[in-house]
C-alpha cells in the first residue's frame, strides 16, 4: 500500500511539473508563431506530395507553433473532408490549428467583397462560416469583412443615408446574423476572430466599426504589415505597426490576439524583419506570417541591403549560415529562414520588456482627420498610443483633429486645464474647432495664409531647415500665448509649437506641416524641443537626435530605441538622473555612463546617455 501511495504521489508531482515543462518547451519565450495559409495553398496542401515537401522547407527554417487553414477565398471553398485531412496532418506534427475566412469574390478586382445586402451572398456566407466553425474552434476572418459594394440593391438600401452610416448598420448586422449566430449554433465552442487591417483612419466608410465590432466578436487580431513606406501604395509609416497593435489593445483590452505581417513591398529583407520587431515591441502575444506560399519564396541576393556586414540587428549573413531546428541542420533557402532568425533575435529582447508607456491620443469612434498622424509623430521619437475614450487622468495629452469628432472636446480641453493637466492640440483640430470655443481658452486663428519656411528660431538662434516646408500661419495675441519654436521664412516668424496658460494648466498647439512628412526635415534641434515638450510630464525618457528613430518605453525602466537609417546614427537619450547615472544594453552587457545636467525652473534633474545604433537596428537599455 505504501508503495502504491508512493507512486500516486510522484505521478501527482509530475502532473504538478507538467505545465511548467510544457512552458519550457515552447519555441518562442515571448510569444507564439503562426502562419496563415490562403485556400489557395490548402488546396495544394490536400496533395501529400506537395504538402511533405513545402512543410519540410518551411519547418525546417522557422519554429512554428500554430497554423490558419483557410476555408474559403475568392469563391474558392475547401471541402470539409479534404480540409479534415489538412488539419489531421498538422495536429500528428503538435501545430495548433485553426481556421480562416476571406470573404472576397475576387481579390484582384480592388478587393471585391462579398455584398451583404444581397440574400444570395449572405446565404454564401453563411455556408462558408458554418463548414469553417465545423471543423474549427477557432475560426479568424481576414482583412474583407467589410463592403465596398455600390450596386442598385445597396443605393435603394442606403436611402438618404450617408455611405458611413449604412455600411456600419449593414456590418454589424451581417456579424451577428450571418456570421456569429450561425458559427455558434453548428459549434458553440467555437470563437469568431475578427482580423482589422492597418488602414484604421478609413474604416467606418466601408463598414469597419471600432466601436461595436470588438464587442460582438470573440476577440481582435491586428494587422501591423506597413511594408515599404515609399514605394508601397498606402505609405504607411514603419511605427504605425507599434501604434495599430497598441490601438486595437486599447479597444479590446486583453482579446488582441496578435500581430500580422507579409513580407510583400519591401526593398531589402530588413524592413520585413523591422514589421516582426515592430510588432512585438507592442507585447503582442502572437505574430501571424502572411502567407504560406510567400515563406517558400526563395532568399536572393539582392535581399541584402546595402548596409549588412556592420553586426546589425538584422544580419543577412549570419542568417543565411547552416540552422539546426528540429535536430535537422539546413542551408538557408526562403524567407521562412528570414522570418525564423529575426524572430529568434527579437525573442531575446521582449523578455526585458515591461508594459508599455507612451503619451496618449484621443480617437473618437469613427472620427477621422489628420489621417495616421500618430506614426509620424512616432517616427521622430515621440511614443505614442491612440485610445477611444477621453484620458482625463493623464497629466498631458494630445488631440490631433479626430478629436473634433467629439462634441464635447472643448468643455473637455478646459476641465483638464483647470485640473492643473497640460493639453496639446494640432493646428488641423484649432481649424476645426475655431468659432466653438476653443478661442475662450487661448485666443488663437487660423488664418488662410502659409509661410515656406527655411529656418527655425529656437532659444534666439536661426537654425537651417533640411528642406522648405509649408506651413499655416497661425495669428495669436501678443502676451496672451508664447511662441516657443517658431519657424522662419525671409526674417518673418510663425509658431510651430505655440504655448497659453489658462487656470492651472497650459495649452500648447502644434502646427503640423501641410505634409506630415516634412515634419522629419526639422533640424535636430526643433525636434529635441518638441520631444522635450511632450515628455515632460508622461514619460520619464526621451531622446534627442534625428528623425527616424523610435522610442519605445516601458515601466520597468527600459526602453528601446530603434533606428531605420541607412547609416549609423548618434542620438542622446535623457533620463531621470540618479546616484550612478548608468544604462546596460541588455542585449551585449554594455554598460553606459550618462553626463549629469542642470536642470532648469526647478525641474527633476536629468542625465544625457550618448548612445549609438547601426542602421536599422535597435538597442534595449535599462537605467539603473
Amino acid at each position: 500500500m505504501k508503495k502504491l501511495i508512493c507512486l500516486f504521489s510522484t505521478f501527482v508531482l509530475f502532473a504538478a511539473l507538467l505545465p511548467t515543462q510544457v512552458e519550457a518547451q515552447k519555441n518562442y519565450k515571448n510569444f507564439k508563431v503562426a502562419i496563415y495559409t490562403r485556400a489557395y495553398e490548402v488546396e495544394k496542401l490536400i496533395d501529400p506530395q506537395w504538402r511533405d515537401s513545402t512543410w519540410n522547407v518551411i519547418s525546417n527554417q522557422i519554429k512554428v507553433d500554430k497554423i490558419y487553414l483557410e476555408t474559403h477565398r475568392d469563391l474558392l471553398i475547401i471541402e470539409k473532408e479534404e480540409m479534415e485531412e489538412v488539419i489531421k496532418f498538422f495536429k500528428d506534427k503538435g501545430i495548433e490549428v485553426a481556421g480562416g475566412i476571406t470573404y472576397t469574390i475576387d481579390e484582384s478586382n480592388d478587393f471585391e467583397t462579398f455584398c451583404y445586402q444581397t440574400p444570395k451572398e449572405r446565404a454564401l456566407a453563411q455556408e462558408i462560416i458554418e463548414l469553417s466553425a465545423s471543423l474549427f474552434d477557432e475560426v479568424i476572418l481576414d482583412d474583407f469583412f467589410f463592403i465596398d459594394c455600390k450596386c442598385d440593391r445597396c443605393i435603394e438600401a442606403k436611402g438618404d443615408r450617408t455611405w458611413t452610416e449604412y455600411r456600419l448598420e449593414l456590418m454589424n448586422d451581417a456579424a451577428k446574423e450571418v456570421i456569429l449566430k450561425p458559427a455558434k449554433k453548428v459549434n458553440p465552442n467555437v470563437k469568431v476572430i475578427i482580423k482589422y487591417p492597418n488602414w484604421y483612419d478609413h474604416f467606418p466608410a466601408l463598414g469597419f466599426d471600432l466601436e461595436n465590432g470588438p464587442k460582438i466578436f470573440d476577440g481582435v487580431y491586428t494587422g501591423t504589415e506597413t511594408r515599404d513606406d515609399v514605394l508601397s501604395d498606402q505609405h504607411l509609416q514603419p511605427y504605425l505597426g507599434y501604434l495599430v497593435w497598441r490601438y486595437f489593445n486599447n479597444l479590446a483590452p486583453g482579446r488582441n490576439g496578435g500581430g500580422w505581417v507579409d513580407p510583400g513591398g519591401m526593398r531589402t529583407i530588413d524592413r520585413y524583419s523591422e514589421q516582426l520587431w515592430i510588432t512585438l515591441f507592442a507585447k503582442a502575444p502572437e505574430i501571424t506570417l502572411f502567407d504560406y506560399r510567400q515563406l517558400l519564396h526563395p532568399l536572393r541576393e539582392n535581399h541584402r541591403a546595402a548596409w549588412q556586414g556592420q553586426d546589425t540587428s538584422f544580419d543577412f549573413d549570419k542568417m543565411m549560415q547552416p540552422v539546426k531546428i528540429h535536430n535537422k541542420t539546413v542551408t538557408p533557402t526562403t524567407i521562412a529562414r528570414a522570418a525564423g532568425y529575426s524572430l529568434e533575435q527579437v525573442d531575446k529582447a521582449i523578455g526585458f520588456l515591461g508594459e508599455p508607456l507612451a503619451i496618449k491620443s484621443y480617437k473618437p469612434y469613427h472620427s477621422k482627420g489628420e489621417d495616421f498622424l500618430q506614426n509620424y509623430f512616432g517616427m521622430i521619437g515621440i511614443p505614442m498610443d491612440l485610445v477611444p475614450e477621453f484620458p482625463a487622468d493623464e497629466e498631458f495629452i494630445i488631440l490631433t483633429e479626430q478629436a473634433k469628432a467629439d462634441k464635447d472636446i472643448v468643455a473637455k480641453i478646459q476641465k483638464q486645464l483647470q485640473d492643473g493637466k497640460d493639453v496639446m492640440i494640432t493646428s488641423g483640430l484649432l481649424r476645426a474647432l475655431q468659432g466653438k470655443g476653443i478661442e475662450k481658452i487661448v485666443d488663437l486663428e487660423f488664418t488662410a495664409r502659409k509661410a515656406l519656411i527655411n529656418e527655425v528660431m529656437l532659444s534666439g538662434k536661426l537654425i537651417p531647415t533640411k528642406k522648405p516646408i509649408l506651413m499655416q500661419q497661425i495669428q495669436y495675441q501678443t502676451n496672451d500665448s508664447w511662441e516657443m519654436l517658431s519657424g522662419m521664412d525671409a526674417g518673418l516668424g510663425w509658431p510651430i509649437i505655440h504655448r497659453g496658460n489658462y487656470s492651472k494648466g497650459n495649452l500648447y498647439m502644434f502646427v503640423v506641416p501641410d505634409n506630415f512628412a516634412d515634419l522629419y526635415s526639422l533640424p535636430d534641434a526643433a525636434l529635441n524641443r518638441i520631444r522635450e515638450i511632450v515628455s515632460a510630464r508622461t514619460l520619464p525618457y526621451s531622446i534627442e537626435g534625428p528623425n527616424d528613430v523610435s522610442l519605445y518605453v516601458y515601466d520597468n525602466n527600459t526602453i528601446v530605441v530603434e533606428s531605420f537609417h541607412d547609416q549609423p546614427v548618434s542620438i542622446n537619450v535623457v533620463a531621470p538622473s540618479t546616484e550612478s547615472n548608468t544604462a546596460k544594453d541588455m542585449l551585449t552587457g554594455d554598460i553606459i555612463n550618462g553626463k549629469s545636467r542642470i536642470s532648469r525652473n526647478n525641474a527633476p534633474s536629468k542625465a544625457a546617455f550618448s548612445v549609438t545604433i547601426k542602421p536599422h537596428s535597435y538597442r534595449v537599455l535599462r537605467f539603473e
